[in-house]
């Protein structure tokens, strides 16, 4: 590194820091407000969400002009974008999320025959970072999940949304938190742009012990690398791509319909990616699914591929609009194709015969699998009817899939005389 590399670091690092440090002094006050107090701040936050609409719209339109100055893909533009209507799907999600019960503070284990009781006790982390996309309604998704697990954070996006993600923070969440006597500066935006600074965020194991990773797949993994070297942990989402295995006795219009619904966004990592059609009705079926995805404006990369299979087209800001179509032979090479040349983020097959189905569902050992339905449903809201921080597709125990506030508690085993908890309870 040179010597200016050096200095940027080191003055990233000092910034982050100070947000991890301003954001921790405002933990204690989460810790002790009460769940009706943490709801109606995500209330008031969506109650926000049209009033200033004019302010976060007017950011997002100057972000998107240097998105296309800069030359964004479509697709990228597309994801960037803030609406009437995404507003009011963010707000109606937050709405959502205040009506979603909290978890009990403390679960009965064991109630021993020595007279004592094991609990088991869900603690906040304290401040947790997350390093995310370009896309705007990631920063609200994150903060409302810290805010209902009653963790501070850190968040640092893509340069490309830091003036929707400012405008968020300054009209939408500080103000909700300040409304609700909670600490406006519990949830911090990192506003340096520069890559050191998402560097420093995975840098502070005493301050930020657990960091969100979302992006493209080689700059979450080097963040991953660089956080395991300071003692972070991280919850990475680095890659994504949805397969679609269409099996013998399939219905054609379920096929052209799914292939359609699973390419209504093409910046999205749950969107359809890898086609791969059983070889008995290959032929067959081609022309239909090529009819499909020509009309949706979706180029089609057919075998044999310059590529690897797994090519993840939403990360190619030149050919987004693609899909990667090939032949299986049967469901369980479909399965493993899916297994050991895409990410693992989910995978649905498309079929009439339940013995076919189950194959393919027992030898899929992705995130997600689906049965003729979209993999577009692998996502917080569609699944769980929660807002998420990201999709977890670690290979080890922990959270995996969607993660939501459920996912964000230290598990504590507290152990107490049985007559203590039951004077208390």
């Amino acid at each position: 590194m040179t010597t200016a590399d050096d200095g940027r670091q080191t003055g990233s690092l000092s910034a982050v820091r100070a947000h991890a440090t301003r954001a921790r002094l405002g933990v204690p006050v989460l810790a002790t407000a009460s769940d009706e107090e943490i709801d109606v701040a995500l209330r008031r936050m969506g109650e926000r969400l049209p009033t200033v609409a004019g302010a976060l719209l007017e950011a997002n339109r100057h972000d998107l002009e240097r998105a296309a100055s800069a030359g964004l893909s479509p697709a990228l533009q597309d994801r960037l974008r803030l609406t009437d209507d995404r507003l009011s799907a963010m707000a109606a999600q937050l709405q959502t999320l205040a009506g979603v019960p909290h978890l009990p503070r403390d679960t009965v284990v064991e109630r021993r025959s020595d007279g004592l009781t094991v609990l088991e006790r869900c603690r906040p982390v304290g401040v947790i970072g997350a390093n995310f996309e370009a896309r705007p309604n990631v920063t609200l998704d994150i903060a409302s999940q810290l805010l209902k697990s009653r963790n501070g954070g850190v968040l640092r996006t893509g340069a490309a949304a830091l003036a929707s993600s400012r405008a968020l923070m300054s009209e939408v969440v500080e103000p909700a938190l300040l409304d609700t006597g909670l600490d406006p500066g519990v949830i911090q935006l990192v506003t340096d742009a520069d890559h050191s600074s998402a560097r420093a965020l995975v840098s502070l194991p005493d301050l930020v012990p657990l960091v969100i990773l979302r992006g493209s797949g080689p700059s979450t993994r080097s963040l991953g690398s660089t956080a395991a070297r300071h003692g972070v942990r991280t919850m990475a989402h680095a890659d994504g791509g949805g397969v679609l295995y269409v099996g013998p006795a399939f219905d054609e219009r379920t096929v052209h319909q799914l292939i359609a619904e699973s390419l209504d966004r093409l910046g999205v990592c749950n969107r359809l990616n890898l086609l791969l059609l059983d070889e008995s009705s290959y032929g067959k079926l081609l022309p239909g699914v090529m009819r499909v995805l020509h009309a949706a404006g979706i180029a089609v990369s057919l075998p044999p591929h310059p590529h690897p299979r797994g090519y993840e087209w939403s990360l190619d800001a030149e050919r987004a609009a693609t899909v990667t179509v090939d032949a299986a032979k049967g469901p369980l090479h479909a399965a493993r194709i899916a297994n050991e040349e895409t990410s693992g983020l989910a995978a649905t097959v498309v079929t009439e015969d339940s013995a076919v189905a189950t194959r393919f569902i027992d030898a899929y050992t992705g995130t997600g699998v689906m049965w003729n339905a979209t993999t577009r449903l692998l996502d917080g809201f569609k699944l769980l009817g929660l807002p998420e921080t990201g999709i977890n597709l670690d290979q080890v125990p922990g959270p995996r899939g969607p993660v939501t506030y459920r996912d964000l508690y230290l598990r504590q085993f507290v152990v107490i005389p049985t007559a203590e908890h039951d004077r208390a309870s």
